[in-house]
């Protein structure tokens, strides 16, 4: 067979990256001799890269007797192609021949990849050295690496330079800018690129859209949507999946629409629908979807379905649901994600079965720092501190160093079980030892734990040292802890200050309120109740909820308005009969 064939073979097994062909064809090469030919070579080395195959792509590059520049170039753009950048970079300081345009942008990508800004700005000047600056794929790959470098500045400067911009080009400017929080910006160079008449792709909305998940930005991403309709791109599944993502933050009825009009959804396009009502509260309607998906469509379900459906359940205190889907993991001899196992974990813990949360934990071969915050928080959320903070420890003990979510789970453990010694000892290692700054969640735990035992001026000077003297949620915890220890002085003090910080909150007139009612001074609780009045500001009604046969039943302050209202309250009656018969008895 000519040498002409075989480079012909090669190259559609590069093409359709068809690894078992092309190690065919190799044995066939090696067993007439061929592989002395450089060209045959070097499409092999290509075949290997482009399957992502780059260690038989080295070892045919280290057995060629002779190397050109496309040697060396085809490897180097498989090391980056295969996720390799740091081989990449290794390799190019072995080169001793001048690079060209496709060899310099090659080593920029790996450069992008690791931010590694000061050896991508040496390739840079070689670049423009020799040349290749202004080659399309060399800036482009240029503006990607300042980009992801951080330095935007730069970044538009090689674009300004470009001789030849192309849509790749935008592209990767409006990303860039998408990702640098300036999304302004992005939108702006959107606009120009439509006037300079380049069409958009699926890349220059995915861009754009990655910022119109906030409601500042919602109408844009409508306008946006818009232009994909006209481009026919909104029904393909990349696009359909982000529309959904965008649509999920702000209007669930868009989000719906968007996924319906997606004409293959792929598991993407199903996890981002579950977890988008998830995000909306309607909890019952993401376990439908996950359902309907496992029943109806011939999708395998992957770990991040199973994480967002075992999220839902702990949305709705369904242990039942929870249970059924764990059932059938173990059923289906599914092998336990790491993810999977620690939402399994959450759910129990949160749904009240902490003893299964612990079966789990203790069943999972491989857990990381997400595995044990989950079972150290439920352990101690649920009275377990001894067993929480033993676990805290085997944890430092194993090498497994402690986030700030760790000392958090630690802290609000201490809290349930009154350890205020404790409690402080965690909190001031945190600080000291690990120099994790302290969150408002944190120093919360803390102030409620010493408030709690009656040492409110130390809590107090915590929240000063810590300067969150003005959060609203720690001035509160303050003001219930005065009110807990009948401290009229320093809650009056929290009170005014606490009104200043949070204008539109009934919390504040209701905390002094209380705490002026159990002082016995009455003419102060008159007060607030009017300030309250003519403030305008209302109380939200507390609720409750109960799962029943798999639907949650949710209870709100005089509203009577449930269908079974009439059997609840016959056997309220009933309760309260035999309660009173106790009594007298």
């Amino acid at each position: 067979m000519p040498h002409e064939r075989f480079i012909s073979l090669l190259h559609q097994c590069s093409k359709s990256k068809d690894f078992l062909r092309g190690i065919h064809i190799h044995s066939t090469l090696v067993k007439n001799g061929m592989l002395s030919n450089l060209l045959i070579s070097n499409h092999l080395i290509n075949v290997y890269a482009k399957c992502g195959k780059v260690d038989n792509a080295k070892k045919v590059f280290d057995e060629m007797p002779h190397r050109n520049l496309v040697s060396w170039s085809a490897l180097l753009s498989g090391y980056v192609q295969a996720g390799e950048p740091l081989l990449a970079i290794d390799l190019f300081s072995r080169l001793k021949m001048q690079p060209n345009e496709f060899v310099l942008s090659s080593v920029i990508s790996a450069c992008a990849t690791l931010v590694f800004s000061l050896q991508g700005q040496q390739v840079h000047a070689l670049s423009v050295k020799l040349g290749y600056s202004s080659v399309s794929f060399v800036s482009n790959s240029l503006i990607t690496m300042y980009m992801k470098s951080g330095q935007s500045n730069d970044a538009l400067l090689v674009f300004s330079q470009a001789s030849c911009l192309n849509t790749v080009s935008y592209n990767a400017v409006i990303a860039g800018l998408v990702e640098n929080k300036l999304p302004d910006k992005g939108f702006e160079v959107f606009k120009q690129m439509r006037k300079q008449g380049f069409l958009p792709d699926y890349f220059t909305f995915v861009g754009l859209l990655a910022n119109c998940t906030s409601s500042n930005y919602s109408q844009i991403g409508m306008e946006l949507h818009c232009e994909m309709i006209k481009f026919k791109l909104d029904r393909t599944t990349f696009i359909g999946n982000t529309l959904v993502t965008m649509y999920s933050k702000f209007d669930m009825i868009e989000a719906k629409k968007a996924f319906m009009m997606i004409e293959e959804k792929d598991i993407i396009s199903w996890n981002t629908l579950i977890t988008a009502y998830s995000s909306f509260d309607n909890h019952a309607m993401a376990l439908s979807i996950f359902v309907r998906m496992i029943g109806f469509e011939n999708l395998e379900p992957d770990a991040f379905t199973y994480s967002a459906a075992l999220a839902a359940c702990v949305g709705l205190s369904s242990v039942r649901q929870g249970k059924e889907i764990h059932a059938y993991l173990l059923r289906m001899e599914i092998a336990q994600d790491i993810g999977v196992g620690n939402a399994l974990i959450n759910m129990y813990a949160k749904c009240g079965f902490v003893e299964y949360a612990y079966t789990v934990f203790c069943q999972m071969g491989c857990r990381d720092i997400v595995t044990w915050n989950s079972i150290i928080a439920g352990l101690g959320y649920h009275g377990f501190v001894g067993k929480s903070l033993e676990l805290f420890e085997k944890m430092k003990r194993i090498g497994l160093q402690p986030d700030s979510i760790t000392f958090l789970g630690v802290l609000a453990a201490c809290n349930h079980a009154g350890f205020v010694n404790e409690g402080r000892d965690y909190f001031n290692s945190m600080v000291k030892m690990t120099g994790i700054a302290p969150s408002v969640e944190h120093i919360s735990c803390l102030i409620d734990l010493l408030a709690r035992a009656g040492k409110i001026n130390e809590a107090v000077d915590y929240v000063e040292r810590f300067s969150f003297g003005d959060n609203p949620i720690v001035l509160g915890s303050l003001l219930s802890a005065c009110r807990l220890h009948d401290d009229v002085l320093i809650g009056e003090r929290l009170g005014g200050k606490l009104m200043k910080v949070e204008h539109g909150s009934t919390s504040p007139f209701a905390l002094l309120s209380n705490l002026y009612a159990l002082d016995g001074m009455w003419d102060s609780v008159a007060s607030e109740r009017k300030k309250l009045k003519e403030s305008g500001l209302k109380k939200e009604a507390g609720y409750s909820s109960i799962e029943t046969m798999g639907i949650a039943n949710k209870f709100t302050i005089n509203d009577y308005s449930h269908s079974r209202m009439d059997e609840i309250l016959y056997m309220l009656r009933i309760l309260n009969w035999e309660v009173v018969g106790t009594f007298v008895l």
